[in-house]
């Protein structure tokens, strides 16, 4: 389902795009666990615990994160309580952050599950923000099998606020001419950052919705709570708070590995678009690898068959490398091993892992090898690449194919 935006806004307007993972824990648990479908599911802690996460239908019963989990089993007993699922979760999580990143690199992680995105470089490639909001929500779904919401607006603070009511697999677009029509009916306590607390607080002083706190002259609202506090209530009512973002990986998410996915439009069991693919997204790897000045010895390959089935295989190389005729020969090589001859893929993916600086990897040349090759090659790809665009060198292979 996809919450309609609050109106249409000129693409350099909105360029900041929140994504939030729908329950996430729980969304996850539900995809391993497909028998669970359409039932209370409670991620958490047993005994004294708390609730992590509880899908939509767990939801409806008043459970919540942060809720003890004897309260959760009190509000809807019929609950299914499974624990975190960490290592599925990062995987997941690392997954859909390589999503991101396909979309822009301006990429501000906040968790595992959330992320800002700066798409004002993208849209000239992509289209208007609300539709790479739509291809993300559009994506991760079909690759993850869970849901993300997606609000698109001009400042961090107000996208955060739209992709909570676009919430559950929905997009709202706020544009600046629309923004304080959208902030100023809402409770303080919704605006980011605003605890219990400081939402009593306010409440005390009669400043009850988020207008009442933009319509308090700067001064008395500093007097009241603070300079600092007054400031930024004041810059988060009016919707002017940073438009700016930080790109990181965020604390749950180092870059310890890069890698790319792509799901075929059609099944496929056609070994020569399967390496082709394989040699696209190399290529597309390789070269973040490169520009982030990593290189990796640990190769993984990934397949998704048509009826949702993954496997992944990897290779460690003897070298860290970022040549990608090395990662694309890795994982043919594992694609081989797999003798998948008649069985139809979905999506295949490749990741290099145990990144290290590139500066720190000594490669030994062999008796016989040319001083100068496939290294020296993609750095100069690389350098045409930036000055004449992606589409301007590319392996011979993928010449005239949809992707660049």
């Amino acid at each position: 389902m996809s919450s309609a935006g609050t109106g249409p806004a000129p693409a350099t307007d909105t360029p900041i795009l929140h994504v939030d993972m729908d329950a996430f824990y729980a969304s996850v648990a539900v995809r391993e666990r497909p028998d669970l479908a359409g039932r209370p599911v409670v991620v958490g802690g047993g005994g004294r615990g708390v609730v992590l996460a509880a899908n939509y239908v767990a939801r409806q019963y008043g459970v919540r994160s942060g809720l003890p989990m004897t309260r959760a089993r009190r509000l809807c007993p019929d609950a299914v309580v499974l624990p975190p699922d960490f290592e599925t979760v990062t995987r997941v999580s690392a997954s859909v952050m390589e999503v991101f990143r396909q979309m822009s690199p301006v990429v501000e992680a906040i968790s595992l599950d959330e992320a800002f995105l700066d798409v004002r470089g993208s849209v000239r490639r992509l289209g208007p923000p609300s539709a790479i909001a739509e291809w993300l929500r559009s994506t991760i779904h079909d690759e993850q099998r869970i849901t993300c919401s997606v609000g698109v607006a001009a400042t961090v603070a107000v996208a955060k606020l739209a992709s909570r009511r676009a919430k559950p697999d929905g997009v709202v677009v706020v544009p600046p001419a629309l923004v304080t029509t959208f902030l100023h009916p809402l409770d303080v306590g919704e605006l980011w950052g605003v605890g219990e607390k400081t939402r009593a607080m306010l409440h005390r002083l009669g400043l009850v919705t988020v207008g009442d706190v933009a319509h308090t002259p700067l001064r008395t609202l500093q007097r009241a709570v603070g300079d600092h506090l007054g400031r930024e209530l004041h810059h988060l009512a009016w919707g002017t708070d940073r438009g700016e973002l930080a790109p990181r990986s965020g604390p749950h998410e180092p870059d310890r590995s890069m890698g790319a996915d792509e799901t075929f439009s059609r099944d496929t069991d056609d070994r020569d678009v399967i390496v082709r693919e394989l040699l696209r997204l190399s290529t597309r790897v390789t070269g973040r690898m490169r520009s982030a000045g990593v290189a990796g010895r640990t190769v993984t390959l990934k397949v998704r068959f048509a009826d949702f089935t993954t496997l992944t295989r990897s290779r460690t190389l003897p070298e860290a490398t970022d040549v990608t005729v090395e990662v694309h020969q890795a994982v043919t090589r594992l694609y081989d091993a797999l003798g998948l001859q008649r069985a139809r893929l979905r999506l295949v993916g490749v990741r290099v892992e145990g990144l290290v600086p590139r500066a720190s990897v000594h490669r030994q040349l062999v008796l016989g090898e040319r001083e100068h090759g496939w290294a020296e090659a993609d750095r100069a790809v690389d350098r045409a690449t930036r000055r004449f665009g992606a589409a301007a060198v590319r392996p011979a292979s993928l010449v005239g194919t949809r992707r660049a």
